[in-house]
C-alpha cells in the first residue's frame, strides 16, 4: 500500500492512495458543477495540491480552491502578456532563470533591491505573470519551483509592507504547494527587522521552506552546491556562470512563451466547445456564474440542487460561455505541466 505522510499542527497523518483519491472526490463533490466546467483546474494534481496545503482537510481545501477559481475568473492571469508588464521587468527584478536545479525544477530569480516602479498593482501583476510563466514551463514530472532571492542593493526603502502582504496572500492562497524552496541570499542585517514583520504573513509550511544563505558562510553555501550545478548557477549566487539578466534576450523568450500559451488556449477552447456541442445533446445546457461559484462550496455536496442537470441557467452563446468560464482556458498554469496537451488526459 502506498502511503503519503502529511504533517500539520505538530502531528503527522498517513494517507493511502485510496484515501487520497477519496478526499479528492469529496472536494469535487463540494465544488459541484464547477468540476465539469473547469476540469483542468480541478484535476487530481490540482485538487491534491490544495488538500496538501490544508493538511488534507476537505472543507478547508474546498474553500481555498473555490477562492482560487473566483480569483482566476476575475483576474484572468493567463491573459497577461509581456507587453503588459515589460516596463516592470526592465531592471530584472524578477525573471525565470535559463537553468534548473539538480531536481529539474524551474528557478525564479527575485531581486527586490532592483525595484523600479511605484505601482503596487503593476508589481503584483508582473509577479503573477512570472509565476504563470514558470509553471507553464515546469517539466511534466514537476509541480514546484525554487526561488532565488538576491539582496544586492536592498534597503528598507526597497519594499512595501502592503505589497509584501499581498504577495504572500497570492502565492500561498492561489499557488499552493508551488514553492519547493526559497533561498534568501546575503540578506543584510537590517533585513532581520523586516523579517519579523513578514513572518506573520507566512504559513508555517511556507516559512519552513525558506533558507538563509551567506556567501561568507561555508555551511550555508553547501545548500547551493547541493541544489545547483555550480557551472550553471549565476555568479551572483556563488556559481561559475558569468551571464546575468539580459532584457532583450529575456523579452524574446517571454514573447515566444506567450505565443505558445496563446496557441494552447485557442486549442483548449476549440476542444471545449466541441465537447459542449456533444454534451448538450445528452443533457440540459448550463453555465456557472460567479454567484454559483461563490455559493457552491457552502451548500451540501449531496444536494440535488448542485447537480449539473438541475442548473437551469441557459447558455445564450458561445461567447458568453467563454467569458463566464474563462478559467477553462486559463488553467494550464495550475496543471503543472511543460506541454499542456500531454496532460489533458490527467485533468479528469
Amino acid at each position: 500500500m502506498n502511503i503519503v505522510k502529511s504533517k500539520g499542527n505538530g502531528t503527522e497523518k498517513s494517507l493511502s492512495i485510496e484515501e487520497q483519491k477519496a478526499k479528492i472526490n469529496e472536494v469535487r463533490e463540494i465544488l459541484g458543477p464547477m468540476v465539469n466546467m473547469l476540469p483542468n483546474f480541478c484535476s487530481n494534481a490540482s485538487v491534491s495540491r490544495y488538500l496538501r496545503a490544508r493538511n488534507w482537510n476537505v472543507e478547508k481545501a474546498s474553500k481555498m480552491l473555490k477562492e482560487s477559481l473566483k480569483w482566476r475568473l476575475e483576474y484572468k492571469p493567463e491573459t497577461i502578456r509581456w507587453e503588459d508588464v515589460a516596463h516592470e521587468a526592465e531592471t530584472g527584478k524578477i525573471y525565470r532563470a535559463d537553468y534548473l536545479d539538480k531536481n529539474g525544477r524551474a528557478v525564479l530569480v527575485m531581486r527586490p533591491g532592483f525595484q523600479n516602479t511605484s505601482s503596487s498593482k503593476g508589481q503584483i501583476r508582473y509577479l503573477v505573470y512570472c509565476m504563470e510563466n514558470a509553471i507553464f514551463n515546469l517539466a511534466a514530472n514537476q509541480e514546484q519551483m525554487v526561488w532565488l532571492i538576491d539582496f544586492q542593493g536592498w534597503t528598507m526603502a526597497s519594499v512595501s509592507v502592503k505589497v509584501t502582504r499581498e504577495t504572500a496572500h497570492i502565492l500561498q492562497d492561489y499557488y499552493p504547494e508551488r514553492l519547493a524552496l526559497g533561498i534568501l541570499y546575503n540578506p543584510p542585517r537590517i533585513f532581520e527587522s523586516f523579517w519579523k514583520v513578514v513572518k506573520p504573513f507566512l504559513e508555517h509550511k511556507t516559512y519552513k521552506k525558506v533558507k538563509f544563505v551567506y556567501s561568507d558562510n561555508t555551511e550555508s553555501q553547501k545548500i547551493m552546491t547541493d541544489l545547483f550545478e555550480m557551472d550553471k548557477l549565476e555568479s551572483a549566487f556563488g556559481g561559475h556562470n558569468p551571464a546575468g539578466f539580459d532584457l532583450n534576450k529575456y523579452a524574446e523568450k517571454m514573447k515566444e512563451d506567450d505565443q505558445k500559451m496563446s496557441a494552447f488556449m485557442e486549442s483548449a477552447s476549440s476542444v471545449f466547445f466541441q465537447e459542449q456541442s456533444h454534451v448538450s445533446v445528452l443533457q440540459p445546457e448550463f453555465s456557472v456564474t460567479e454567484h454559483q461559484l461563490e455559493s457552491s462550496s457552502d451548500s451540501s455536496p449531496s444536494s440535488d440542487a448542485e447537480s449539473p442537470r438541475r442548473v437551469d441557467t441557459k447558455i445564450s452563446s458561445a461567447n458568453e460561455v467563454k467569458e463566464q468560464l474563462n478559467c477553462k482556458d486559463t488553467t494550464i498554469a495550475e496543471s503543472g505541466v511543460s506541454h499542456p496537451l500531454i496532460h489533458m488526459n490527467d485533468f479528469a
